[in-house]
């Protein structure tokens, strides 16, 4: 889809479909205001009838406008005459986006970027209006024979003023770049199983590196994980025919001699739990345990996109998780790269196994920070529901920052304690550690256990089992948390 800017008068322009907004009196946006008088006669006629009161993200068409360059007008509610919180602003765009699904409307031009958010300058509407369109016009068709798709918008035209236009072009440049993030995120994440596999998620790493000057990409096989003594990683591929890759993309746009930002994302391309096998309904939804790796490639690739000046290394370890005779058993023991022991109890916690060897690796790059993120437990699903993401860390102050970025990005947070206490849990009575707690706390245990690997960096851990795609009728990714850690390095690069 295109994205473009526009400064002339409302009045003047031609398009198939002029978006805007009405408050609970009937007022109109200001950027109406300068509509001609025979249009804003039909709007106030149409809004007399009470078929749109104002009411937030209720929509109304008019579908005809005698002697008009404007075909249609889509009146949307914003609720009450006053400034709007950020999320009933998105409320608005999304009911906006979705009438548009219904119509044949090709070009549509969005005057919202006028209305007042709470806190919000044009900058952060421009962009909202992006993402939340691309969000509405994502499908997965791959592979499907018909390929038709129930959004026709091929191009939208947000309005702005000259004034403010430097900051329109920003959150412009901005929206694209994190929307094609998102778009990368919510294509491997819905791939499936059989074809996103940890080969297929390295080549495509490799492809993303070849479109930027300033990533790089390497890919570490098994046996470059055997030599470096990966005993827990490479544990959870044993019961797969498809060999662990361990990625690493490597962006440098700051100074050399400054430390990096480190995204770990989970890329495990299929989870039936190994020996541990999953009930099988719903199975069909493992295929998103590597949304976390996925997450890594969409945030890098809208890093690259917006150069920021940056420096931020992905890694992502990638396996699959299946039953086999050569399959992790519980009872089993394993040696982590750092040298600590782990008993498997389930080996349905995979996960953790993964990312343990990869925290130990990544303190060989030095990082000012480290920030993973996995599809980590149904307990966090339980206890947070669909809405926010968990987050738990060591470092108050990386957590705090990542808090602030979730609530621009409305990429919402809720962080968990990671209380000594509930260390106890995972004691063994064979090895340093156990890779489960046990029923109670299921998400802080699951964090406790990859603390201990976390020790030598200021590190953060977000669970986005609940978050990462929608299940049921509207099953597919969602692109979370790319928002949120694009936000968040928006922020380290810009303050």
């Amino acid at each position: 889809m295109e994205y473009v800017l526009e400064t002339t008068p409302v009045n003047t322009l031609h398009t198939d479909c002029l978006i805007i907004g009405v408050y609970k009196d009937l007022q109109l946006t200001h950027s109406a205001t300068s509509l001609n008088e025979n249009i804003l006669n039909i709007i106030n006629k149409v809004l007399a009838r009470g078929d749109n009161n104002g009411e937030l993200a209720c929509t109304l068409l008019i579908n005809a406008l005698p002697d008009s360059s404007i075909e249609r007008i889509l009146l949307v509610g914003l609720g009450d005459q006053k400034a709007l919180s950020s999320k009933n602003f998105r409320k608005a765009l999304q009911a906006v986006f979705l009438s548009l699904k219904k119509t044949q409307v090709k070009l549509a031009t969005c005057t919202l970027a006028d209305v007042d958010v709470c806190d919000s300058d044009r900058q952060w509407k421009t962009r909202q209006i992006i993402e939340i369109a691309n969000d509405t016009a994502y499908q997965f068709t791959t592979y499907k024979s018909n390929k038709d798709v129930d959004f026709n918008v091929d191009k939208i035209t947000v309005t702005a003023p000259e004034s403010e236009l430097a900051l329109a072009q920003l959150g412009l440049s901005q929206g694209i770049a994190i929307a094609d993030g998102i778009n990368l995120t919510k294509l491997l994440s819905d791939l499936p199983g059989n074809i996103c596999t940890p080969t297929y998620l390295a080549e495509q790493a490799i492809a993303l590196g070849s479109q930027y000057d300033k990533l790089s990409i390497n890919v570490l096989e098994e046996a470059d994980m055997e030599q470096l003594g990966m005993g827990a990683l490479l544990s959870v591929s044993r019961g797969s025919r498809q060999p662990a890759k361990l990625i690493t993309l490597d962006y440098q746009g700051g100074d050399k001699n400054v430390k990096p930002i480190v995204l770990i994302g989970k890329g495990l391309t299929f989870d039936a739990g190994g020996i541990s096998l999953k009930p099988g309904l719903g199975m069909d939804e493992m295929k998103y345990d590597m949304c976390g790796g996925a997450t890594v490639l969409g945030t890098l690739k809208a890093a690259a996109e917006m150069q920021l000046p940056l420096n931020i290394i992905g890694l992502i370890p990638s396996s699959e998780n299946l039953p086999d005779g050569d399959a992790n058993k519980p009872g089993d023991i394993l040696i982590s790269m750092s040298g600590k022991t782990i008993e498997v109890l389930n080996t349905d916690a995979e996960g953790r196994l993964l990312l343990c060897d990869t925290l130990t690796y990544a303190e060989r790059f030095n990082p000012d920070v480290v920030i993973d993120m996995a599809t980590l437990t149904g307990a966090c699903l339980v206890a947070l529901g669909r809405v926010p993401s968990g987050l738990l860390g060591n470092c108050d102050a990386l957590c705090n920052d990542l808090i602030a970025a979730s609530e621009v990005a409305n990429d919402s947070l809720w962080r968990l304690p990671l209380w000594e206490e509930y260390q106890e849990q995972l004691k063994s009575n064979f090895a340093d550690l156990a890779n489960i707690g046990g029923k109670d706390a299921g998400t802080i245990t699951a964090a406790c256990f990859l603390s201990q690997f976390a020790e030598k960096f200021n590190w953060a851990h977000l669970d986005i089992a609940g978050t990462a795609w929608r299940t049921g009728q509207n099953k597919g990714a969602t692109g979370r948390p790319v928002p949120l850690l694009t936000q968040y390095l928006l922020n380290r690069a810009y303050g």
